[in-house]
């Protein structure tokens, strides 16, 4: 069993794997993570809106998986994805594997415009913190997950959860910046 939590503006006891965005990191499915303080980062507030986290166990004994490092095949199938290219892997019912850091669009620009090789930019992509995603892509998957129950986020946890995001995210642009700066 795994614990899994999934952050919303709505109380999800049912999700549908074909409700999310097929250009994703993984393509369509069901997005989780076993990090409650990362789910908590994951919604924008929004003045109109709670945000709320939603709390599952998932059986995966059953279950075909496909676990991704941050490597060149990782890489590659985010890169396949956010094309929305066909998901080669339509055969898992689960997808664990790192999130692709928000620059990786510009990542993948410059490497079609032959300014970075494909070298440089997989340390591009290697730099900052590695948080793992859970995706659900699967009926067997959705199947597989009992929800268990919800939080509505205080003004305060919003408030720790978006000061973590600021912090990882200047981490972040520093290491990129050096990075950079060494395939001068």
């Amino acid at each position: 069993m795994i614990t899994l939590f999934h952050a919303s503006y709505n109380v999800i006891e049912k999700p549908d794997i074909h409700h999310g965005r097929k250009n994703a990191d993984f393509g369509q499915g069901f997005y989780t993570s076993d990090k409650y303080d990362f789910a908590g980062r994951w919604v924008t507030p929004r003045p109109d809106a709670d945000i709320i986290i939603n709390k599952y166990e998932l059986d995966e004994k059953n279950l075909k998986i496909k676990r991704f490092d941050r490597d060149k095949e990782w890489f590659e199938y985010i890169f396949n994805n956010r094309r929305s290219m066909p998901d080669y892997l339509n055969e898992y019912d689960l997808i664990i594997g790192p999130i692709a850091n928000d620059t990786i669009h510009d990542t993948l620009g410059v490497i079609t415009s032959g300014f970075l090789s494909d070298e440089e930019a997989m340390k591009l992509l290697m730099v900052g913190n590695c948080y793992e995603q859970i995706v659900l892509k699967s009926e067997n998957a959705a199947k597989a997950l009992k929800f268990i129950s919800y939080e509505i986020l205080t003004d305060e946890k919003i408030a720790g959860f978006r000061k973590m995001a600021d912090d990882d995210n200047e981490k972040y642009m520093s290491e990129f910046a050096k990075t950079m700066e060494s395939f001068e």
